[in-house]
C-alpha cells in the first residue's frame, strides 16, 4: 500500500500543473464600450469636425460649397445683429444661471422632509420640467399678453398698467427668463435633494449640540457638503442657458428690434433662412466656444474653492 501511494505521489508530482488562463486580453475590453464609442463618433466628433469645416466654406443647403477661410468670421465680427445676440445671450444666462442655482437649493432646503406636503409640492415644482418649450411658451404667452393677459388682468384689480415684457425692449429678456425659471426649476431642486440627501444627519446633530445657528449650519456645514453638486447644477445651467432658442423663438421671434435674439436663433434664421450655411457655422462654432470657456471658467473656479 505504501508503494502505490509513493508512486500516486510521483505521478502527481510528474504531471504537468495545467493553469487556466482567466484574464482575457486588454483590447477585448472595448468590444463593451464599443457601440459608445461608435454613436460618440458619428454623432458628435465627425459634426463637430464637419462643422469646423463648413465655417471655413461659402456654402448653401443645395451645393458642396468653395473654401473661403475665415471671412465668415469677419463677416461676423462687423454683423450688428449677431454681436447684438452674444449680447442678449449673456444677459439672458445672468438672468437665469444664478436664479436656477439659488431658487434650486432654497427649495430643496425647504422641501427636505419627510412629509407627505413635501413630497406633494416637490412633484407640483418639478412637474414643470416635464412640460414641451411650446405648452410652457403657450402658458406664458397668455400670462404676458398685453391688456388680455392675466398678469394685466391682476394689475387692473389694483388700478395700474402691467409690465409689457413682450413688447418693452427693456422687459423681454427678464420676461423669457421667468418662463424659462419657472420651465427648469425642477431639475436644480431634484439634485440639490439628492445631494441633502446624502449628508449624514450625525454632523447636524453635532452642530445642534454646540448650539450652532441655522446660518452657521447652512453656511458651514451644508453648502461645503454640497459643493460639488452646487458646481454641477452651474455648469450644466451654463450650458443649458446659452442654447436658448424656443422661448424667443415662439414668444417673441427675436423682436422687438432683435431685443430678444439669441445666438441660436441667429444661426438658425442664418442658415435656414437665408441659406448662408457657412456662416450659420461659423456662429455656431463661435457659440461653442463661449459656452466652453464659460463652464471650464466655472469648472476651474469651484475646483480652487473646494481645495481651499
Amino acid at each position: 500500500m505504501a508503494q502505490v501511494d509513493t508512486a500516486l505521489s510521483a505521478t502527481a508530482i510528474a504531471a504537468p500543473t495545467r493553469t487556466r488562463k482567466v484574464d482575457a486580453p486588454a483590447w477585448s475590453n472595448m468590444l463593451f464600450v464599443a457601440p459608445f464609442l461608435v454613436f460618440f463618433v458619428l454623432l458628435l466628433v465627425l459634426p463637430l469636425f464637419w462643422g469646423i469645416w463648413l465655417s471655413l466654406t461659402k456654402a448653401d443647403l443645395f451645393g458642396p460649397g468653395r473654401f473661403i477661410g475665415l471671412q465668415n468670421y469677419q463677416r461676423l465680427a462687423t454683423d450688428k445683429i449677431f454681436i447684438g445676440s452674444i449680447l442678449n445671450t449673456f444677459y439672458f444666462v445672468l438672468l437665469t444661471v444664478p436664479a436656477m442655482a439659488i431658487l434650486g437649493l432654497s427649495l430643496a432646503l425647504v422641501l427636505n422632509r419627510q412629509t407627505r406636503t413635501a413630497t406633494v409640492l416637490r412633484a407640483v415644482f418639478f412637474a414643470s420640467s416635464v412640460l414641451s418649450v411650446t405648452i410652457v411658451t403657450l402658458i406664458w404667452r397668455i400670462v404676458f399678453i398685453p391688456d388680455l393677459g392675466l398678469l394685466s388682468v391682476i394689475f387692473d384689480w389694483f388700478g395700474a398698467d402691467a409690465p409689457k415684457f413682450l413688447s418693452d425692449p427693456n422687459l423681454v429678456m427678464p420676461g423669457i427668463a421667468i418662463a424659462t425659471v419657472w420651465w427648469g426649476i425642477g431639475l436644480p431642486m431634484v439634485l440639490f435633494l439628492a445631494a441633502l440627501q446624502q449628508v449624514p444627519g450625525e454632523i447636524y446633530e453635532a452642530a445642534a449640540l454646540d448650539n450652532a445657528s441655522r446660518w452657521r449650519t447652512l453656511w458651514f456645514i451644508t453648502l461645503p457638503s454640497i459643493r460639488r453638486t452646487f458646481a454641477l447644477v452651474v455648469i450644466m445651467q451654463i450650458v443649458f442657458q446659452f442654447q436658448l432658442f424656443g422661448q424667443a423663438q415662439l414668444m417673441t421671434q427675436g423682436g422687438p428690434n432683435n431685443a430678444s435674439r439669441p445666438i441660436v436663433l441667429f444661426i438658425y434664421e442664418t442658415a435656414f433662412k437665408r441659406f448662408d450655411v457657412g456662416m450659420g457655422a461659423a456662429a455656431s462654432e463661435i457659440l461653442f466656444t463661449l459656452i466652453l470657456m464659460a463652464a471650464m471658467v466655472q469648472y476651474f473656479i469651484s475646483r480652487r474653492r473646494g481645495e481651499d
